[in-house]
């Protein structure tokens, strides 16, 4: 569609199966091949595990509740970053999209590239380790090539059209999920297993790297949940494409529960499938070299099963990265439009209707931090930031129900106000828990999100003065 002054816009091109695959694939990532020996040393038993998974989803559900309506309300291109600002104010919106663009999202893509390269090595035996230039203090590796080649071949595929961006994500959700379904029938049908490991709990196991501290009792639940959630990680990534959904007042909701029904059943009869070929023990027991989910092929895939594995996670991470970056281009896009970030992002391709400066200014800086190696501590430092972020998001349908009490809402929030509120709670458990367990992480990623506020600062200078969230009309 074109505005009123002519300028190329985005158009609502993405179908309900589309949308529902940026979720879905977003939130399949390296979690649930990885995350059951961790668990498993948590918790102690096969039941308890099965049940953070269970709970976790739940959770999740809960928070997508909240989202789903305000989405809904305000199918607007940025997502959260139009939710935040008509909610609190220009600065949190601003600042939500500040985070995301340097640290979260940026790093997520390129952990997702490195990780992409790393799978691609194992499956080829090693053979992108070797130096390709090696300059002083310069090294380049085929690794570094490749995570580098990932990124831009995704971004630019991306600059083509949003309809061909979830074409892709879809027959890449579709892999993911044949690929999870395949690991969990094989393990049913082929391992000789017992459904009787399911209520044994782990007697010893070396439990590599998962501290005492971390092990049984509240602490150790919490730890599970936090692993668990961790591999939920995405659940809202529709959000900032709500400009370019079709009929969004039906498939906004419908994204978000499709995607998290289908992803929570598949995490929980993989996992069953886990515990059925091998003892909460011998899972425990399983080096950080290796996962869960490849000693558990192994018993019916014999040793083809690194090298299988290595594709399944190559893919997985190559799904996520596209999800990503088709999903989140659309932040700082949103954000320049409105004069609150490089005024050049905020272009929209006449011929492809998709912001392909902020798609290569995404890649251009995932790309810094890949070559610089820095971002897993970053995402770490900036995990809480993202769960208050996730909190002030699913809080908006509080104020939005306050301030905006005759807007059109296709769908209201499920339970509320207690659901969302269970929520809210439990997202200021993990923002509280982060700042005691780590406080350093945790004010790292305050000063992260603090650094933009000379920026905004500079950007907002020449806007007109805020409409306070009170006053702005319903829609």
């Amino acid at each position: 569609m074109a505005a009123a002054a002519g300028r190329p816009e985005l158009v609502r091109a993405l179908g309900l199966a589309a949308a529902i695959s940026v979720n879905v694939a977003n939130m399949i990532g390296t979690g649930v091949f990885l995350k059951a020996r961790v668990m498993t040393c948590n918790v102690g038993s096969a039941t308890a595990v099965l049940a953070v998974w269970i709970a976790a989803g739940f959770l999740t559900l809960a928070g997508s509740f909240s989202y789903a309506e305000v989405a809904a309300m305000i199918p607007e291109a940025g997502g959260d970053y139009v939710f935040l600002r008509r909610a609190y104010g220009r600065i949190v919106g601003f600042l939500y999209g500040w985070t995301c663009f340097t640290v979260i999202r940026a790093g997520s893509q390129a952990a997702l590239a490195v990780g992409f390269a790393i799978f691609l090595n194992v499956a080829l035996g090693g053979g992108l380790e070797r130096d390709l230039v090696h300059a002083g203090a310069l090294h380049v590796d085929g690794l570094t090539v490749v995570a580098l080649a990932s990124i831009w071949s995704v971004a630019l595929f991306n600059t083509r059209s949003v309809a061909s961006g979830g074409q892709a994500a879809l027959v890449l959700t579709v892999l993911k999920v044949l690929l999870l379904a395949g690991i969990a029938l094989g393990a049913f049908a082929l391992a000789h297993g017992n459904f009787g490991h399911v209520a044994e709990v782990a007697h010893g196991g070396r439990c590599e790297g998962v501290a005492d501290s971390a092990r049984g009792g509240i602490a150790g639940i919490g730890a599970a949940m936090l692993g668990a959630l961790w591999a939920y990680d995405g659940w809202s990534n529709v959000t900032p494409l709500a400009g370019e959904i079709k009929d969004p007042a039906r498939n906004l909701p419908r994204a978000f529960f499709g995607g998290m029904l289908l992803v929570g059943a598949l995490y929980v009869i993989v996992n069953l499938s886990y515990f059925y070929v091998l003892t909460p023990t011998e899972i425990a027991d399983v080096s950080t070299t290796s996962s869960v989910a490849t000693e558990v092929m192994r018993r019916f895939a014999g040793p083809g099963a690194i090298t299988f594995m290595a594709i399944a996670l190559m893919l997985s991470s190559l799904g996520a990265l596209h999800a990503s970056v088709l999903a989140n281009s659309r932040i700082p896009f949103a954000m320049a439009r409105e004069g609150l970030f490089f005024k050049a992002l905020g272009h929209v391709s006449a011929v492809s209707h998709v912001p392909v400066r902020a798609i290569i200014a995404q890649a251009a800086w995932g790309s810094v931090l890949a070559l610089s190696g820095s971002y897993d501590k970053l995402t770490d430092s900036v995990v809480f930031a993202a769960w208050l972020f996730y909190g002030l998001s699913a809080g908006s349908l509080f104020v939005f129900r306050r301030t905006m009490p005759n807007a059109v809402r296709p769908y209201r929030a499920f339970g509320y106000p207690v659901v969302p509120a269970l929520f809210l709670l439990v997202t200021l458990w993990l923002i509280i828990n982060t700042f005691i367990s780590a406080p350093r992480l945790a004010l790292i990623g305050v000063a992260v999100m603090l650094a933009g506020l000379p920026f905004y600062l500079w950007w907002a200078r020449a806007l007109p003065p805020v409409t306070p969230p009170s006053l702005l009309p319903d829609r």
